[in-house]
C-alpha cells in the first residue's frame, strides 16, 4: 500500500503540459513564481508548489482586445524582464490593451479584465457613418503629432475602427442631428473654438446651422435643440425684436430691442434667428369698401414710427400693421345716416372741413341722409336719432350753451349740437308713489315695493289724476302753484314739483300716514274713535264715521283755497272731536245713552233757529263740508260701567221680548177666536143652502111625479 502512495504521489509530481498552455509554479525557497508554458513535462520538486492547474493561453481573435491589469515589463524584444531574484517585473497599478497576436500567457501578477457579465476579449468598436466617439483624455500622452493632456476631449468620426488606449476614456456616442428642409438646429458653444464653417466661437454663443442633411456636432458644440420655420402667407406675418445687436439673414443690421415686421413678400418661410424673439403672429387687417380704419403712429418711408400722428385707411385694401402702430378704435364701418339720424361731432385740432375752418374743441353735426368718414382731426361723441313722440309723451332738454330746461311734447325731436337729454330727479317717495296705481301710500300697511320698471329721468314726468280728484304743482322757478283737476293727465315741466299731501289715517287719527300726490274731492267717509266723558263722569269710546266732500268751483280761487289745508282729515276730526266733546259733557250717562244720536248730530252740526239739526258742516278754511255722521258704537272704557250697561241692555232686551211674546199670543187667540166664528157661521150658511136645495129637489120631484101621473091618464 505504501508503495501504491508512493506511486500515485510521484505521478502527481510530474505535470504535462500541452501546447498553448501553462501554469505558475512557486518557488518556496526562494519565493519566486515561474511561468512555464507548454509543450513540456514538468517534474514538481519537493521545494516546489503548482499555484494552479494548467491554462489555457490568451488568445485574442482578429478585431478584437483585452484588458491586462499590472502588465510585466518588457524589453526591447518584447521579452519579460526580470528582477535579481529572477522574478517578472510588473507595473503595479497600470493597465495595458493588447490586441490580435499569439496566444499568450499570463505573466505571475498579470490580471485579464473582465467578469462572468464583462467579457474580456472584446470586439473593436466599429464607429458607422454619421456617428462618432466622444473621448477624454484620462492621463497625458502623444498621439503622432498631437499631445493630449489630462481632461481634453475630441471626436472620433466614422466610418473607422477604434483602436483603444489606456489613457483614453468613451464618453458617449454621439449620432448626428439630421436636419430636415425649413429646420434649422440651434448650437451652443461650450468652449472657445473655430467651427466647421471657420467662425470663431465664445464660450456661450448660440447659432444656428441652416444647411439641410447630416450634421454631427463638434465636441465643443452643444444641442439645443431644433427650430422649426414659420410659415408665412397672405394672411400671417412675425413680429420680431432683436434681443442682441446682429445681422440678420437679410443682410440688415438690427440693433438690441428694434422691432420689425417680416411678411410674405421678404420670405416665404423664416427660421427664427437665435437673436431674434418672436413677440406674435401677426393676423392681416382687411378693409372692405365700407370699411375704415384710423392707425396711430403710423410707419412712415425710413420704417421708423411717427409718434403722435395719425393716418386714416380706406378699404378696399390689406395690410398688416407694423411695430408700434395700432388701430385707434379698430375696424369701424362707414357712418351711414337715415333721414331721423345725425352725429355730433367735435374738433380735436385746427383743419379745414371742406369750405368750413374748423377749430380745436368746436362741435357741429351732420344730418341725414348721408355717408360720413371722419378724418382723424374729428372725434365721433355720439349717434343721435329722433326722438318719437306722442302727444301725451314727452323728454327734457338742456341747452349747453346757456343752461335753459325745456321740455319738448307731442313732436318727433332731435337733439342739436348744443342741447343734451336732461335728467329730472324727484324725491324718493314722489318716486314711490308714482309708481303706485292712485298715488297713493299708507305708511303702516303698504310695506311692500311697487313692482315697476325703473323711470327714464329724461322723459316728462306723467301722472293720471282720477275723477273728482286734484294735483297741485309748484314751478320754483316762476313761484306760483298750478292745481289740475282730473280726470286729467299730468305732465311735469322741468322746474314744477308735484305737492305731496300728508294726511292722517288710523283709528283713532294718527298724523302722516297717508302720503297722497292727489287730493279726492268726495263724497268719501272717514272713520275715527273719539273718548268722551258724561257729567257723570263716565268715560266713553265712540266710534264715529263721517260723510264729507268738497264743494267749491273750479277757479283759481276756488281750487287754491281746497289745498289750504295741508291735513284737511285731521282737522276735520279734531274739530268733530272737539264739538262732540264739549256736547256730551254737558250730559249725563243715562241721558246720553237714550239719546245719543241726536246730541252727536246737533252738537256737529247745530241747530237753526227753529230748533231743527242742520244738515251740514261746513269748514270755511278748505270749503270741506262734512254732511253726515254715523254713530256706529258707544262703548264705555270701564270694565265695570261696560258690564253695567252690558246687564241694561241684556234686561233691556228680555223685557222687550217678553212684552213681544205676550202682544203675540194675544194677538194668535184673537185670530184663533175669528177663525173659530168664522167657521161655525160657515156651516150655518151651508146648512141653509142645503135646506134650499133639498127643498128644490122636492119640488121637482113632485112635478115630476104629477106629470108622470097625468101622462097615465
Amino acid at each position: 500500500n505504501s508503495f501504491c502512495t508512493l506511486l500515485v504521489r510521484a505521478m502527481s509530481d510530474v505535470i504535462r503540459l500541452k501546447h498553448q498552455t501553462y501554469i505558475h509554479v512557486l518557488d518556496n525557497n526562494s519565493n519566486v513564481t515561474r511561468c512555464l508554458v507548454g509543450p513540456l513535462v514538468f517534474t514538481r520538486k519537493d521545494h516546489e508548489k503548482v499555484l494552479f492547474q494548467p491554462r489555457p493561453c490568451v488568445a485574442i481573435p482578429p478585431r478584437s482586445y483585452c484588458r491586462i491589469r499590472n502588465p510585466c515589463v518588457r524589453d526591447e524584444s518584447e521579452a519579460p524582464v526580470t528582477d535579481e531574484y529572477g522574478q517578472v517585473r510588473l507595473r503595479v497599478g497600470d493597465e495595458e490593451i493588447r490586441f490580435e497576436q499569439e496566444p499568450f500567457a499570463l505573466m505571475p501578477g498579470e490580471v485579464l479584465v473582465g467578469d462572468d457579465k464583462d467579457t474580456p476579449i472584446k470586439k473593436l468598436t466599429v464607429v458607422p457613418k454619421n456617428s462618432a466617439l466622444r473621448l477624454r483624455c484620462v492621463r497625458d500622452f502623444k498621439e503622432g503629432d498631437v499631445a493630449r493632456s489630462a481632461g481634453d476631449e475630441w471626436m472620433f468620426e466614422g466610418p473607422d475602427t477604434y483602436m483603444p488606449r489606456i489613457e483614453v476614456d468613451v464618453v458617449q456616442t454621439v449620432k448626428a442631428q439630421i436636419i430636415k428642409a425649413n429646420t434649422a438646429l440651434r448650437l451652443r458653444a461650450r468652449a472657445r473654438f473655430t467651427d466647421r464653417a471657420g467662425v470663431t466661437r465664445e464660450v456661450g454663443e448660440e447659432w444656428l446651422v441652416r444647411k439641410d442633411g447630416a450634421y454631427l456636432p463638434a465636441v465643443e458644440e452643444e444641442v439645443l435643440g431644433f427650430v422649426e420655420a414659420k410659415v408665412l402667407t397672405e394672411k400671417d406675418a412675425l413680429h420680431l425684436e432683436a434681443v442682441k445687436s446682429f445681422t440678420d439673414v437679410f443682410g440688415k443690421a438690427r440693433r438690441a430691442g428694434e422691432q420689425w415686421l417680416i411678411t410674405h413678400k421678404d420670405t416665404a418661410t423664416h427660421i427664427p434667428h437665435v437673436y431674434e424673439k418672436v413677440l406674435c403672429e401677426v393676423k392681416v387687417t382687411t378693409l372692405s369698401n365700407r370699411q375704415f380704419c384710423i392707425v396711430m403712429d403710423p410707419v412712415g418711408a425710413d420704417g421708423k414710427n411717427r409718434f403722435g400722428e395719425m393716418e386714416i385707411r380706406r378699404g378696399e385694401r390689406s395690410f398688416f400693421l407694423h411695430p408700434g402702430e395700432r388701430l385707434r378704435n379698430g375696424v369701424e364701418n362707414i357712418v351711414v345716416l337715415a333721414n331721423d339720424e345725425a352725429i355730433l361731432l367735435k374738433a380735436v385740432e385746427s383743419f379745414q372741413d371742406g369750405k368750413t375752418p374748423r377749430q380745436p374743441g368746436e362741435k357741429w353735426m351732420i344730418r341725414g341722409p348721408a355717408e360720413y368718414v371722419p378724418p382723424v382731426q374729428v372725434k365721433v361723441l355720439e349717434r343721435r336719432q329722433a326722438i318719437a313722440l306722442d302727444e301725451n309723451e314727452g323728454i327734457y332738454v338742456r341747452d349747453e350753451t346757456t343752461g335753459k330746461v325745456r321740455s319738448v311734447i307731442g313732436e318727433a325731436y332731435l337733439l342739436n349740437e348744443n342741447e343734451r337729454l336732461w335728467e329730472k330727479e324727484l324725491p324718493p317717495i314722489v318716486e314711490e308713489l308714482l309708481a303706485r296705481p292712485n298715488g297713493t301710500k299708507h305708511m303702516v300697511k303698504d310695506t311692500d315695493a311697487p313692482r315697476a320698471a325703473p323711470r327714464d329721468k329724461t322723459r316728462v314726468v306723467r301722472f293720471n289724476v282720477q275723477h273728482n280728484a286734484a294735483v297741485q304743482l309748484y314751478d320754483y322757478k316762476a313761484k306760483k302753484p298750478r292745481i289740475v283737476f282730473g280726470p286729467d293727465l299730468v305732465m311735469l315741466q322741468p322746474d314744477e314739483e308735484f305737492t305731496v299731501l300728508s294726511i292722517s289715517g288710523d283709528k283713532p287719527k294718527i298724523p302722516n300716514v297717508v302720503k297722497s300726490l292727489q287730493l279726492f274731492l268726495g263724497p268719501d267717509f272717514s272713520s275715527d274713535h273719539i273718548i268722551v266723558e258724561t257729567s257723570d263722569h263716565a268715560r266713553l269710546q265712540l266710534k264715529l264715521s263721517y260723510n264729507w266732500r268738497f264743494e267749491t268751483d273750479r277757479s283759481a280761487q276756488g281750487a287754491a283755497k281746497i289745498f289750504s289745508v295741508p291735513d284737511f282729515v285731521g282737522d276735520m276730526c279734531k274739530a268733530v272731536a272737539s264739538r262732540v266733546r264739549g256736547a256730551v259733557a254737558a250730559e249725563d250717562f243715562d241721558s246720553f245713552h237714550r239719546h245719543s244720536a241726536r246730541i252727536i248730530r246737533a252738537a256737529v252740526f247745530g241747530v237753526d233757529e227753529n230748533g231743527k239739526i242742520c244738515d251740514k258742516f261746513r269748514f270755511t278754511a278748505n270749503d270741506l263740508v262734512i254732511t253726515n255722521i254715523d254713530i256706529q258704537a258707544v262703548e264705555p272704557t270701564d270694565s265695570k260701567t261696560r258690564d253695567s250697561l252690558q246687564q241694561s241692555v241684556q234686561l233691556a232686551i228680555e223685557i222687550t221680548t217678553k212684552s213681544q211674546e205676550a202682544a203675540a199670543r194675544h194677538d194668535n187667540e184673537r185670530k184663533d177666536q175669528e177663525a173659530k166664528g168664522k167657521l161655525e157661521r160657515q156651516k150655518l150658511v151651508d146648512k141653509v143652502e142645503a135646506e134650499k136645495a133639498k127643498r128644490s129637489w122636492l119640488e121637482l120631484q113632485a112635478e115630476s111625479e104629477g106629470i108622470q101621473a097625468c101622462g097615465q091618464a
